[in-house]
């Protein structure tokens, strides 16, 4: 069987019409869908780039490695996904960015990586002293769409499909939309009517202190609501182009055979506030639905059709699933459980819980963004889109204090170091607008995850490697013990 891993950036999970959302323009996505399997409450294990991505190819939570920064990726002594399928005959082909792989780690896990095409974002059409200027909203992409990275590596795969490809392959497209800035090329920048929209989430005062801190430092707080609804149409529309191209890449897959013995996998690393709660982007200790909860569709060959699992899975199942389907055997302990059953049809577990984990501790100034070491340049300009994201985190490090998650498909729990704590009853409050936490009517409810979350914690907390160290004394020089 041969894999493709379709894998945006910054892709919600609510933001997916077979998903249920009136205006997102995912034809394609809801069309796998309906030939596949759509778990419907799939959760990330980090909200940031990095850390969620050596989280759902290696199968460990990112504290398990270390791996809860920006700054460190997976490298050669850590398995992942595609050195599993690549030391087990598999032609791994890799078309986009890297948020993944450290550099001494593509030589075991890839048999070519590139990243092709130039620019994505139309220019920022706010002066610097606007208060829109650092709300990530721009115009639209006006270069010619064949040299749009997203497009030129999604075409360099249908390049490839279409090469004949004799030996088993994987294609891994870790693509940049709709990751911010908000823009798309048209027509797909002006798709959605904002008027249309569905009312956004409001800013609530059951928020932690994050978000009135980053609405503060970004000057989100001056801006009206219209601004937030053109900025979350511009990123469906993103989304609508992202489509596309996962339109072209099924083509290209049913026109050349492949598709009769190629598994799809259709998934994001996190999601985006995208003017929610009057936000942006999103925060390393945010740990909101609308960040966690990502897409995800697997159309794998024999499966069921049009099947949906409403129960909550992971995304790092993903890995699990990917090696059962290949008959590879894990050579590494890990958290994740395989789909495949899934796939054939069966129903998810009903009793999971799922979890999730971000932010940085005091002692670890060299986690930061916006640290002076890397990148000073670009985090000491003012006029760079990312200086208040760097400023705030240094100058109030509380705001992106660890933080870990316990999900049931009832009740939602973060803990935080700072105190900051929440507790949601996802069945009356699915916005996550009312912060049950200390509520005495709910106190046997957060008693019962705080337990769960500290047995998750005790069973996570490391893993022990596979090959053992002899335990003899080393030979003396010039002769033995």
């Amino acid at each position: 069987m041969n894999f493709i891993l379709f894998n945006p950036d910054e892709w919600r999970g609510e933001s997916v019409g077979c998903n249920g959302h009136p205006l997102a323009p995912t034809p394609h996505l809801d069309e796998l869908a309906a030939q596949g399997v759509r778990f419907e409450q799939c959760h990330v294990q980090h909200p940031v780039c990095t850390p969620s991505r050596c989280s759902f190819m290696t199968g460990w939570y990112p504290h398990v490695r270390g791996h809860r920064t920006l700054w460190h990726c997976l490298r050669p002594d850590e398995p992942n996904l595609l050195r599993s399928l690549k030391q087990n005959g598999y032609e791994v082909r890799w078309f986009g960015k890297n948020d993944l792989l450290s550099p001494g780690s593509f030589a075991s896990s890839v048999t070519s990586a590139e990243s092709r095409g130039g620019g994505m974002f139309g220019p920022n059409p706010y002066a610097p002293g606007d208060p829109a200027f650092h709300s990530f909203l721009y115009e639209p992409y006006a270069g010619p769409v064949e040299r749009h990275g997203d497009y030129a590596n999604v075409q360099a795969a249908v390049d490839f499909l279409q090469s004949g490809p004799t030996r088993p392959f994987c294609l891994y497209l870790p693509l940049s939309f709709p990751h911010c800035p908000y823009s798309a090329p048209p027509p797909w920048h002006d798709l959605v009517d904002p008027a249309a929209l569905p009312p956004l989430r409001p800013v609530g005062a059951d928020k932690p202190d994050f978000h009135d801190l980053i609405r503060r430092t970004r000057r989100l707080d001056e801006l009206p609501d219209e601004h937030f609804r053109r900025l979350q149409a511009v990123y469906l529309g993103m989304i609508g182009f992202t489509d596309m191209l996962l339109g072209r890449l099924l083509a290209a897959l049913e026109e050349t055979g492949l598709d009769r013995d190629t598994a799809v996998l259709v998934f994001s690393d996190h999601g985006d506030w995208a003017g929610d709660y009057g936000l942006v982007e999103k925060w390393p200790s945010a740990l909101d639905d609308c960040l966690t909860r990502v897409p995800f569709v697997i159309r794998a060959p024999g499966g069921a059709a049009g099947h949906v699992v409403r129960e909550p899975v992971e995304l790092f199942d993903m890995m699990a699933t990917v090696l059962e389907l290949a008959e590879v055997r894990a050579q590494h302990t890990h958290f994740a459980r395989s789909l495949v059953p899934q796939l054939q049809g069966a129903a998810g577990d009903p009793t999971r819980a799922v979890f999730a984990e971000g932010g940085y501790a005091r002692h670890e100034p060299h986690c930061f963004e916006g640290r002076s070491d890397d990148n000073a340049a670009l985090w000491a300009n003012p006029e760079h889109i990312y200086y208040p994201k760097g400023k705030l985190q240094q100058d109030h490090p509380e705001s992106v204090c660890r933080a870990t998650m316990v999900r049931t498909q009832r009740h939602k729990l973060v803990y935080r170091t700072d105190g900051m704590c929440e507790l949601y009853d996802l069945e009356q409050d699915p916005r996550e607008l009312r912060n049950r936490h200390g509520d005495p009517a709910y106190a046997e409810v957060q008693s019962a995850l705080e337990r769960r979350l500290l047995a998750w914690l005790t069973e996570t907390s490391d893993v022990t490697p596979w090959e053992p160290d002899p335990r003899g004394l080393p030979p003396r020089e010039g002769g033995s013990v």
